[in-house]
């Protein structure tokens, strides 16, 4: 069984004092260990996405099984909101958000959505428009998500992130979102 801390320990224990102005924020980030006993509990997700407003709050995998009916919902509510297409969404990408959430404390929190599964023309729509966009992302396979936790300082979401070494990493603070995706593990932004 997972042990919850309260957010303020979560973060001292995170090395991100320096976020708040301590000292602290120097040491590395530590990742919790997955147990066997993790497996068999079961594993929730909180969305809202701001484009829709839809939110959703469902426990995803149980006893190490995904849960077809909640991953259907959650590709209903990530899916793209320019075009209404629903893709899956890699099971993996859930696995990081839920560890995610785990090592920011951030319980029953919602992550909030910017982008989840994007169509293949939305995403050159998009990449015509504007160079900060891979025209080859991997949002267009269910793989990536661009995100947010009102409460949650970017900068610590980041680091996070970063620390579970699971994948790509992007940082855009003046759009207050993180990317994470399921690819190469890597990193960009400020």
């Amino acid at each position: 069984m997972m042990v919850r801390m309260p957010f303020r320990r979560q973060l001292f224990r995170l090395g991100v004092g320096a976020v708040f102005g301590g000292a602290a924020a120097r040491g590395a980030l530590a990742t919790p260990r997955r147990t066997d006993a993790d497996v068999d509990e079961a594993a929730r997700l909180a969305f809202v996405n701001t484009h829709t407003g839809e939110s959703l709050d469902v426990v995803y995998r149980e006893h190490g099984r995904y849960l077809t009916d909640a991953i259907a919902e959650i590709d209903r509510v990530l899916r793209d909101h320019r075009s209404g297409e629903v893709f899956p969404i890699d099971r993996a990408l859930l696995d990081q958000l839920e560890r995610l959430g785990a090592l920011l404390g951030t319980g029953t929190r919602a992550f909030h959505v910017i982008s989840g599964y994007r169509s293949p023309a939305t995403n050159a729509r998009l990449a015509a428009r504007s160079g900060g966009v891979a025209r080859h992302s991997l949002h267009m396979s269910g793989r990536a998500i661009d995100i947010r936790v009102p409460g949650v300082p970017l900068a610590l979401m980041h680091r996070a992130a970063l620390s579970m070494q699971a994948g790509g990493v992007g940082y855009y603070p003046r759009t207050d979102f993180v990317h994470l995706d399921t690819g190469r593990v890597r990193h960009w932004g400020a």
